[in-house]
């Protein structure tokens, strides 16, 4: 078969990233499209998209344009609507707030799209860059002019696909919400260590007393990272804080001396961290998945995370962590203390089940379950 894949933008390293690099572990040969790329801010993660036949659209081509493309979203029907797809027999769209969903393609050719989340934006969920200009009157003019249509235009560009599979129950339960559709659930893959890694983490003092707890985000508004800040700096434990963003300044301005940002690392260097954490912290909201904090769970490591989205099917109370009700410092404290006065025993076992719980979202899992649906919607 000859087979595309496309992504919304490849400006920027995330969950939706490491998904379109699993898709094209298993689809080694497809081309791949997207609307802006560059490798400059792609960072250390370039190094994933060298050797790939990326197709960019139109409007990558425009100088400076692919530094505003954000606000600029009403641009997006034109964008996935001006790629010719004729040749393909099948294609997969990663999708997500820039909707490459709204491709189009033969009625031969058998469309599939994978949707990380619905954009956010357009349905009052909280997001980043786009939450911030709500407070200038001129944009919140500028937003309900664009999003009315543009909300039409993601309905009509949901109907499109042949098949969508979303990446967790809270996902498939939003395109029901908003779409009107059916869709299989189909978790992300996690990069997780082979079990011996985790074995290297010894707890030399006889206590679950590791050093520090450990984030992995964007440092982004609707992750909120500053609850895990002002944590920190009232109960003064040790946070490691790994990712960039456009709230870094922020957040470096609130954070105390335990506070440590480590940008954006390499993977060779994540299993030292995670090996030698108390906890994973989390306090995104609505998050769709996840990955991060199963990511971490590979490691042996339990998550203490807000009660929010999809979260909430991988992290059990008291089984691989904690969950948090309330999006203040005093609602996480609560749970870091029960990890704080744990026995070893607890937290030996406690760590057991996190990684268990890690295995279920593994790449060969991901492949198996992509291939299988694919293959039988192929053959019908």
């Amino acid at each position: 078969m000859k087979i595309a894949l496309v992504h919304d933008q490849l400006q920027e390293f995330g969950g939706a990233e490491r998904v379109l690099v699993a898709f094209k572990k298993i689809f080694p040969q497809a081309d791949v499209y997207t609307s802006f790329y560059n490798p400059e801010k792609l960072g250390i993660h370039s190094k994933y998209f060298k050797n790939w036949r990326i197709i960019t659209s139109w409007t990558d081509k425009i100088p400076f344009l692919k530094n505003i493309y954000s606000p600029l979203r009403f641009i997006t029907p034109w964008i996935w609507e001006s790629f010719d797809f004729s040749k393909y027999d099948l294609v997969i769209s990663s999708s997500g707030s820039y909707m490459s969903k709204g491709i189009i393609t033969r009625p031969e050719t058998v469309h599939i799209s994978y949707l990380h989340h619905q954009p956010r934006y357009l349905y009052s969920y909280e997001t980043g860059s786009l939450h911030e200009l709500q407070k200038y009157l001129l944009f919140r003019i500028y937003a309900n002019l664009v999003n009315h249509p543009l909300r039409l235009w993601d309905y009509i560009s949901s109907q499109r696909p042949d098949y969508l599979i979303a990446n967790s129950e809270e996902t498939k339960k939003r395109i029901q919400k908003f779409y009107r559709r059916d869709s299989y659930v189909i978790y992300p893959p996690v990069n997780i260590p082979a079990k011996d890694t985790i074995l290297a983490r010894s707890d030399q003092d006889g206590t679950n007393n590791f050093a520090y707890f450990i984030t992995t985000s964007r440092l982004a508004k609707a992750k909120h990272i500053n609850i895990l800040i002002k944590a920190a700096n009232n109960l003064k434990f040790n946070l490691k804080i790994v990712g960039t963003g456009r709230d870094e300044n922020y957040l470096k301005s609130i954070a105390g001396n335990t506070v440590e940002f480590l940008g954006n690392i390499s993977d060779d260097k994540q299993p030292i961290l995670y090996l030698n954490a108390k906890a994973f912290l989390f306090s995104a909201v609505d998050e769709e998945f996840g990955i991060a904090p199963v990511e971490a769970m590979g490691y042996g490591l339990p998550v203490i995370a807000y009660a929010s989205g999809g979260i909430k099917e991988t992290i059990r109370d008291e089984f691989n962590g904690y969950l948090f009700n309330e999006l203040v410092p005093s609602s996480l404290i609560s749970q870091i203390k029960k990890i704080e006065s744990m026995s070893k025993e607890k937290y030996l076992e406690m760590r057991k089940n996190t990684r268990k719980e890690s295995e279920k979202y593994s790449f060969a899992n991901f492949k198996k379950q992509v291939l299988d649906f694919i293959n039988s919607k192929m053959s019908s």
